[in-house]
């Protein structure tokens, strides 16, 4: 390309080329630095804006800094699923049309006038060629709202002819009306009144059809009425904005009927939607076809192509140039007719077979995943309500004729390029049909339920397979779905056939956590009912097995400081939850949800033992609320200790004033008496017992540690009890087998339990004997001058008992195992 571009006999337009292709490939290269330079640049003011220099920079300098603000400093910004679009080399084409724009504008006023007016002419026979669209004007604009807007004017200018010199005054005795979808993409209307001054009253939206055909299209019938009411009220219908391909679900209208009734009231009927790229194929169904003789439609080839920054396109139909001059439709500015430059050159660079083959491509991957979908009984696509002709009961019951209408993959009958699905549980909902129509007792929460997991399935799908473009949407009658558009995304993130298999791999593998969450959501309701000190929360909204509180007893009045330990017990047991089992999700729940101080647990699969996990978080929120009331009432005991010792101590000073007298109180004379006559005193220590909670003499105290420094008997040792698992098992995880402690009898367990102990008990005293840690036999804090650090309590009257049983214990272990010995040698 550069060999080429060195060839042309105009010097700049070369040199663009080549800066455009060193620039792209400067911006695309995402290598990051070193980790050296990443640490020194970490705290680098670069996004902190400065002055201009002086002396500029240069071309290099420049793209890098766009660079940086493009992709960031820190390299883990650049997360898969917020990837960059593609721009291949038709990509380049178009961002250089923009460069060319800038360079043309600088000819001199008849050479611009006459390569505006060839590009012009060119795009639009192309463009009318390649959608069918005979005899068309086309206007290209950077808003794929704003061709919309200059049509509304071109009609007001037509139907009213004053409009020119009076303005909105000759509006005042016949308002217009605008009919809009309730299909079409939230706020359109709105815009349009907005842009026009026209008040929200004339603008009317036409429900979609609940009788026959897709609940998506528009209902004709209701329309008619309407433009009836209206006629009679002294208003003027103006403008039908109908769908080829909705935003939502990619249902196309009744474009034939609705194009009969706009010429019956001579209103302008205008089509936009993703189907009307299908235009270009070989086959084209004929509800789209129809859009072909409509007065006017819109078409975004950017997203369609993978072209960026080209402009949108609003075909359109008129005879009278002056009133599309005076709409804006038509401009005599050669500049502006610049915007057309960049679509231009890619539709020359990809040509004719180029630009079907791209649409054709997204297509197949359509079909490909409905394909996928067929295969999986608990996924459904837009549902259709069909006419109750058109439905057969021979050789079939009505029940099995509703659960295929249920649960199998339905097609919308147009065959629209935009997939939509849905999981769906899979018992059967009760369901009748009155006049022709599909109705289903569905329960409210039941569907709240049905969103939330949709929800996280979609979220789940986008970040497992991003390239596949797959986004959630919220669909008036279906609920939320997740919405697979490869017209609106394919081209843009290089989507392939093996994107869209991984796709459905990912969903199939994806069920069974849904199914089995499902399933288990009621028994994880019954047992938390079963269990006293928990709290079942329902929430609907969460994608999970459910929600629980852990009530705390607490008497405390003031409802702050109730809060604070709720929430902190609740903080701690989150914390042990997660240390237990780092597979199951535990948290919060949503950042701004409404409950709080709730454990929220996640997805999970069906070898999850939901009475142990209730169990579980019991024990451990009790646990974790009496360790805090230990530690409350030891804190408070330690408080009134302290007070009560300052008491004593300041009652000892006194005494100790009284006995030695004032004189010895003063440093250098007080020394010197204290070595003349020395004196005795007679104050007493005092230690604060944490176990008793009072203060006690310290005599008790030094005999204790006489009697610790020959060796006191170890603490009993305690056994504590868990659940047996199987080796490799993970807590909170049904057994796939039988435990082999099934078949065991109870006296067996029993023996089986009072050998485990007895070695227990050996072991602890061989090792603790081998130590010899002396230990003290309770917590004290000395008051005549030193703090003492508390040592473990022992039970009062039982250490003496336990130290005995210890040693038989150990004896006879040792002379069991010199009979053993003994036997082995005689044979």
């Amino acid at each position: 390309m550069d060999a080429s571009l060195e060839k042309m006999v105009d010097p700049t337009l070369a040199e663009m080329g080549k800066n455009l292709n060193e620039a792209m490939k400067m911006l695309e290269d995402s290598q990051r630095e070193a980790d050296e330079e990443r640490e020194k640049k970490k705290y680098a003011r670069k996004d902190i804006p400065g002055p201009l220099q002086g002396s500029g920079q240069n071309m290099t300098a420049i793209l890098q800094l766009v660079q940086n603000l493009m992709h960031g400093e820190d390299e883990e910004e650049l997360q898969p699923h917020r990837r960059l679009q593609n721009v291949g080399e038709q990509g380049h084409i178009s961002l250089l049309g923009h460069s060319l724009a800038a360079y043309i504008s600088v000819l001199d006023k008849e050479r611009l006038r006459k390569l505006t007016t060839r590009i012009l002419s060119d795009s639009t026979l192309w463009l009318c060629r390649l959608f069918r669209y005979e005899n068309g004007s086309a206007y290209y604009h950077e808003d794929d709202r704003e061709g919309l807007l200059k049509v509304c004017k071109l009609i007001i200018h037509s139907s009213y002819d004053d409009y020119a010199t009076e303005g909105f005054n000759v509006l005042h005795n016949k308002s217009p009306v605008l009919y809009i979808s309730s299909a079409c993409r939230t706020g359109l209307g709105q815009y349009i009144c907005n842009q026009l001054g026209l008040p929200i009253s004339c603008m009317c939206s036409v429900p979609c059809n609940t009788m026959f055909g897709s609940q998506h299209q528009m209902d004709v019938a209701l329309l008619e009425r309407l433009i009836k009411d209206d006629i009679e009220c002294g208003k003027l219908p103006l403008l039908l904005v109908a769908n080829a391909g909705t935003p939502g679900a990619g249902h196309t209208d009744k474009l034939a009927r609705l194009n009969e009734l706009c010429n019956q009231y001579k209103m302008w009927l205008h089509v936009e939607g993703v189907n009307l790229a299908t235009l270009t194929l070989g086959y084209v169904s004929s509800s789209v076809l129809a859009a072909t003789k409509c007065d006017s439609m819109t078409l975004t080839l950017g997203p369609w192509l993978g072209l960026p920054a080209v402009p949108a396109v609003t075909l359109y139909r008129h005879e009278d140039p002056s009133l599309s001059l005076a709409a804006g439709l038509t401009t005599s500015q050669p500049v502006e007719k610049l915007r057309a430059l960049p679509l231009w050159l890619s539709l020359q660079y990809l040509g004719h077979d180029g630009i079907v083959d791209r649409i054709k491509y997204a297509s197949q991957l359509s079909q490909r995943l409905l394909e996928n979908l067929r295969k999986l009984s608990s996924i459904r696509t837009s549902e259709v309500i069909t006419k109750p002709k058109e439905l057969t009961f021979t050789g079939k019951s009505v029940g099995n004729i509703l659960g295929n209408i249920l649960l199998a993959i339905v097609e919308d009958e147009f065959n629209s390029p935009v997939v939509v699905f849905r999981f769906i549980q899979e018992h059967l909902q009760s369901v009748s049909i009155l006049d022709g129509a599909q109705e289903s007792t569905k329960d409210s929460n039941e569907r709240e339920t049905d969103d939330a997991l949709n929800r996280w399935l979609g979220e789940q799908l986008g970040q497992l397979v991003p390239t596949s473009g797959v986004d959630v949407v919220e669909l008036e009658d279906e609920g939320v779905c997740i919405r697979f558009s490869p017209l609106m995304t394919a081209a843009v993130l290089n989507t392939a056939p093996e994107h869209v298999d991984q796709l459905a791999e990912c969903l199939k593998a994806k069920i069974p956590i849904l199914i089995s969450t499902l399933q288990l959501r009621e028994e994880f309701k019954e047992e938390v009912y079963r269990v006293t000190g928990l709290n079942y929360i329902e929430d609907l909204s969460w994608p999970g097995l459910g929600a629980v509180r852990y009530e705390v007893n607490n008497e405390e009045s003031d409802p702050e400081k109730q809060q604070l330990a709720m929430e902190k017990i609740s903080t701690g047991l989150l914390k042990k939850l997660k240390e237990l089992d780092s597979d199951l999700m535990f948290s919060t729940g949503p950042e701004f949800g409404g409950e709080k101080n709730c454990i929220y647990i996640g997805m999970v699969t069906d070898n999850l033992d939901v009475p142990e996990l209730v169990e579980t978080i019991a024990v451990t929120g009790k646990e974790i609320e009496e360790s805090s009331k230990l530690l409350e009432n030891m804190t408070e005991v330690v408080r009134k200790g302290i007070i009560e010792a300052q008491q004593q101590l300041q009652k000892a000073n006194e005494a100790k004033l009284l006995e030695e007298g004032v004189l010895r109180q003063i440093p250098v004379v007080g020394s010197v008496l204290n070595w003349l006559s020395p004196v005795r005193s007679s104050v007493k220590g005092r230690s604060f017992s944490l176990a008793g909670g009072s203060l006690e003499p310290t005599d008790k105290l030094y005999a204790l540690k006489a009697q610790a420094s020959e060796g006191t008997p170890p603490p009993t040792p305690t056994t504590s009890r868990t659940k047996h698992k199987s080796p490799g098992q993970k807590l909170f995880r049904r057994s796939s087998r039988a435990s082999a402690s099934d078949t065991v009898s109870e006296t067996s367990m029993g023996h089986a339990e009072a050998m485990e102990e007895s070695q227990t008990i050996t072991e602890t005293t061989r090792l603790e004997g081998e130590n010899e840690i002396p230990k003290s036999s309770e917590y004290s804090v000395q008051l005549n001058g030193d703090l003492e650090l508390p040592g473990p309590i022992q039970p009062e009257g039982k250490s003496e008992e336990n130290s005995r049983n210890i040693h038989e214990v150990h004896q006879t272990s040792e002379s069991a195992v010199a009979e053993d010995l003994e036997k082995e040698d005689l044979r």
